[in-house]
């Protein structure tokens, strides 16, 4: 199986779909990838061999931020604003969208399942039984 920037490739998909699994690495990028190495794209990865694999993985390397390298420095930057108190910053901290979408409704991916606001019995809210009592009903009011 070829391994390129710590990830496993599909031996089956085609080279320029298979590099888009990395992380950080999108359709457009694949297209200078492939280029810089001199490879078509239509190749499947289990047709290439590892002299060519390795000129993808040193291009990968020393030209792109990918993988591990990318998610610290985007998580870097995510903390950077939570630090200073911008309001991106705020965003992040409260799990909302920080790219100005409404919340009113929809944002369900960012804030999570809907939790109820309001008075709910305890007995009901965490499903116990009602206990039964000896106690005759109340009289009805004439």
């Amino acid at each position: 199986m070829a391994r390129v920037a710590g990830i496993d490739l599909h031996p089956n998909k085609r080279i320029d779909v298979a590099l888009t699994y990395i992380y950080g690495v999108g359709r457009k990028n694949v297209g200078g990838i492939l280029q810089a190495v001199q490879i078509p794209g239509h190749l499947k990865v289990k047709d290439l061999d590892e002299a060519q694999l390795s000129t993808i993985n040193a291009v990968l390397s020393k030209d792109y931020r990918v993988e591990g390298e990318l998610r610290r420095e985007i998580e870097s930057n995510i903390s950077r604003y939570v630090e200073v108190g911008s309001y991106r910053g705020q965003r992040h901290r409260r799990n909302l969208p920080a790219r100005g979408q409404r919340t009113r409704t929809n944002a369900r991916t960012r804030r999570g399942m809907r939790r109820t606001v309001g008075s709910v019995k305890p007995g009901i809210a965490l499903g116990a039984a009602k206990p039964a009592t000896a106690t005759a009903a109340p009289a009805a009011k004439k």
